[in-house]
């Protein structure tokens, strides 16, 4: 039996990308054991097929928090034998690098970001130049690698010449069959960070006749909160807190719409294809999401959501009001979710990813 070690410095109760792919490998013979770091008040760790750590870590943020990260990480590895250990994202990939050349085992690079392309990234220029100096050094030495889609791929070849495989960031399709919602809500889940296009979205809501719920934490629940009262919207805009991955799967199924909103601020923002994208497409809601290419491209192929341009009130607005005041089109898009759920989920990923890590140990 193989022995991988994932690593992330995500909190992993709420990381349903390592959760599916550790899932997967571990009911498949495979030996997991996913790492990652321990937050101040983070929940204790369900029971999942596979072995499960956390780090804990005394900075929480600048780079004294990665560096503390890192180098707790790299002994932490140190001391466990493994057959092969893969990076969840750039702020793990040096420890893996090391610890595999100083091991002899292979290294896999899972990129779900363009991670120098982000947001918080380009808009700190030194900031970026230090992680395009990690990017450029660690990425190219790692033989094996996939990510979320298919054009971050092909950003990794142009810089590189590294051949990424894509292993959609999906959910299952359980046939769960789904009640009509009994009240019209807007749903916003997932991360509440910079560049999600919450700065417009609030100030919208005083044009929509809906409520808006947003489930999730980040780096900009601060000002998530501070626009809230600002405009006043405390009875309409509803922040709850971040909720485990099945309990927000019944939480999605009620809602009326989905917001999927990435501000193109770089290249990470354009290429998105988020994981809320397909978990409202499983859930049978119709979703207002951008006009970039990946989007653009599955929507062309089944109609599930409205595209939107940019991220500002008026574009928003308009968005979701087709969808509350236009029944005909609100069925037509929650029925072309239910077809394109048969194709785009984890049961079908679940293959690609089986058959890359067979080709690591043939």
């Amino acid at each position: 039996m193989k022995t991988i070690y994932f690593t992330a410095i995500s909190e992993l109760v709420y990381d349903q990308r390592m959760i599916r792919i550790c899932g997967s490998l571990a009911k498949h013979n495979y030996r997991v054991v996913l790492v990652g770091r321990r937050y101040r008040g983070a929940p204790p760790l369900p029971e999942q097929p596979f072995m499960q750590t956390r780090l804990y870590c005394r900075f929480t943020t600048g780079w004294l928090s990665y560096m503390e990260w890192n180098l707790k990480l790299f002994f932490f590895l140190l001391c466990k034998k493994m057959d092969a250990v893969c990076a969840a994202d750039l702020d793990t990939i040096i420890p893996c690098y090391l610890i595999s050349t100083l091991k002899g085992i292979e290294r896999v690079y899972d990129a779900h970001e363009l991670f120098t392309e982000m947001k918080e990234v380009v808009s700190r220029p030194y900031i970026k130049k230090c992680w395009l100096a990690v990017e450029r050094f660690a990425v190219p030495r790692f033989r094996y690698g996939y990510t979320v889609s298919q054009s971050i791929a092909d950003e990794f070849n142009r810089r590189y010449g590294s051949r990424f495989e894509v292993i959609r960031n999906v959910p299952l399709n359980d046939h769960t069959s789904f009640p009509a919602p009994q009240t019209k809500t807007i749903l916003y889940q997932g991360a509440v960070n910079h560049a999600r296009g919450l700065e417009s979205l609030i100030p919208a809501m005083k044009l929509i006749n809906a409520e808006l719920h947003i489930y999730g934490k980040g780096n900009f629940e601060q000002e998530t909160k501070a626009l809230i009262a600002r405009h006043h919207l405390e009875r309409k805009v509803k922040l709850h807190a971040a909720v485990p991955p099945q309990e927000l799967k019944a939480i999605t199924a009620t809602a009326y719409i989905g917001i999927n909103l990435v501000e193109n601020t770089g290249l990470n923002q354009y290429y998105s294809l988020a994981n809320k994208f397909f978990d409202y497409i499983q859930a049978g809601i119709p979703q207002v999401t951008m006009r970039y290419p990946e989007y653009e491209s599955i929507n062309k192929e089944y109609e599930v959501a409205v595209l939107i341009a940019a991220t500002d009130e008026q574009n928003i607005a308009g968005a979701c009001n087709k969808l509350l005041e236009d029944e005909y089109l609100y069925q037509r898009l929650a029925g072309n979710c239910l077809q394109a759920g048969k194709v785009y989920n984890w049961q079908e990923e679940e293959k690609k990813l089986l058959a890359f890590y067979q080709k690591i140990f043939k």
